[in-house]
């Protein structure tokens, strides 16, 4: 298996940080070679973010430069590292991982944060699933634990995430109320799960939240939007409740002044995926009970496009500029 592995690769690197003009798109990137306690994965599909749009822009200063960006992808397993702890895995395993580097045909990847897919997971459903339906699945599990006829809002349940925030959330039972800025997105999320719609290009949003929960609120706001919306959602969180900003679509929220917290004895809570997966015990448990809710309960693994490796600026504009619905991949060998 070892001797197909190639000397070169197609990748994307960036060398500053910018708009997507900065995206590189090269052909004679060196293949990695996996150290102690890692995987050499060939990657078949890799998951677009926006996380990856920070690491682009700086929001987030990447490491070092060169960088290739990208947290996620789905592929098989061509080589491993010279001993270390793998997790059972082995050559050959179809697996899908969290990791840096992802924007490229090959990845090593430390074994503790890469997952052996169950046979009945297919083509494409790790990398569209993995990043997004973890980050969802511990939002309502950890950053705020949603229970049965909880009422919740959800900003941009249209996109990626919110998508899966919705699905889930039916799954539990909650009373979801989603945003979104067109009917088409208002109509997926309504068919992805969400109780009620708001589109907030013709309707109030607080009104209409208020209105739907008696004047109460929501119990928890699930808003990965950031700059625009934060006011909006501490306005719509119910006493008691939980105000989760988990992304900055929009931009990086404003400093916040911590006595706005006081009228209602609101949460606020800015979480990351990865810290809730640290321990290897904590990334198998999210990770069985993610595939285990796409498997047995049938959830819908939307996919919006995969775009060729090449065309790595057009599908991040796409992104940013709020034109998709669902997941975004990339396919590394074209």
């Amino acid at each position: 298996m070892a001797s197909q592995i190639p000397k070169t690769m197609k990748g994307v690197i960036i060398e500053k940080n910018g708009g997507t003009d900065v995206l590189q798109y090269k052909t004679d990137l060196p293949v990695p070679e996996p150290k102690e306690g890692q995987l050499l994965v060939k990657n078949d599909f890799v998951g677009i973010n926006f996380i990856d749009t920070y690491f682009r822009t700086g929001l987030y200063p990447p490491p070092h430069f060169p960088y290739i960006l990208g947290r996620e992808g789905e592929g098989t397993i061509a080589s491993t590292g010279p001993g270390g702890e793998l997790y059972g895995m082995k050559a050959g395993d179809r697996v899908v991982w969290m990791a840096e580097g992802a924007y490229a045909e090959y990845t090593a990847v430390n074994a503790k944060t890469a997952f052996k897919l169950p046979s009945g997971v297919g083509e494409k459903v790790g990398a569209a699933a993995f990043l997004q339906g973890l980050t969802a699945l511990t939002l309502i599990r950890e950053a705020h634990h949603v229970k049965k006829g909880d009422w919740v809002l959800v900003h941009a349940a249209a996109g990626g995430t919110g998508l899966w925030l919705c699905q889930l959330l039916k799954a539990v039972g909650a009373n979801t109320i989603g945003t979104a800025s067109t009917k088409e997105k208002v109509d997926l999320a309504s068919k992805a799960g969400a109780t009620h719609m708001i589109n907030y290009s013709e309707a109030d949003v607080k009104s209409k939240v208020m209105e739907l929960t008696n004047n109460a609120g929501c119990i928890a706001v699930f808003d990965g939007v950031g700059k625009s919306t934060f006011d909006l959602s501490l306005e719509c969180v119910a006493r008691l409740g939980s105000m989760i900003s988990f992304g900055n679509a929009s931009g990086a929220v404003d400093p916040v002044t911590i006595s706005r917290l006081s009228p209602k004895n609101v949460r606020l809570m800015r979480p990351t995926l990865f810290n809730f997966l640290v321990t290897r015990e904590e990334f198998e448990h999210w990770s069985n009970e993610l595939f285990d809710f796409v498997v047995k309960a049938g959830l819908d693994v939307r996919i919006h496009e995969t775009y060729p490796l090449s065309e790595v600026k057009r599908a991040q504009e796409d992104l940013q500029g709020r034109r998709s619905t669902g997941k975004l991949l990339l396919d590394p060998s074209k």
